[in-house]
């Protein structure tokens, strides 16, 4: 089984910054890829970027070049480095893996962006 474990949240001011560490327990590029995905108070939960076994990565329109994704495979380790918050990035952030017809989520990190 895939454990995936998030920190780096927190509460930050507009034009912040943070960074979010996901921890895999095996290795990231057994996985065919790694993503984050946030969920607002009633909203779906919407992905924001994605990394894949090949180093492939997407972003979604509303980063607006802010935010980075990006793995450290010896360490395990998938980030997500967010730069120039916005009150509209409030939600908790998730971690996902990906595999052939399985998905593992991680318990989610909450960031909370102030105006």
């Amino acid at each position: 089984q895939v454990q995936l474990v998030e920190s780096g949240g927190g509460v930050v001011q507009a034009g912040g910054s943070l960074r979010l560490s996901c921890v895999v327990s095996r290795s990231i590029v057994s996985l065919d890829s790694m993503a984050w995905y946030r969920q607002a108070p009633g909203k779906e939960r919407e992905l924001v970027a994605s990394i894949s076994r090949g180093g492939s990565i997407r972003y979604a329109d509303f980063v607006k070049g802010r935010f980075t994704i990006s793995r450290d495979i010896a360490e395990k380790t998938v980030y997500l480095q967010m730069n120039s918050l916005k009150a509209e990035d409030t939600a908790v952030y998730f971690c996902k893996a990906t595999e052939m017809w399985r998905t593992h989520w991680g318990q989610g990190t909450q960031v909370t962006v102030s105006s």
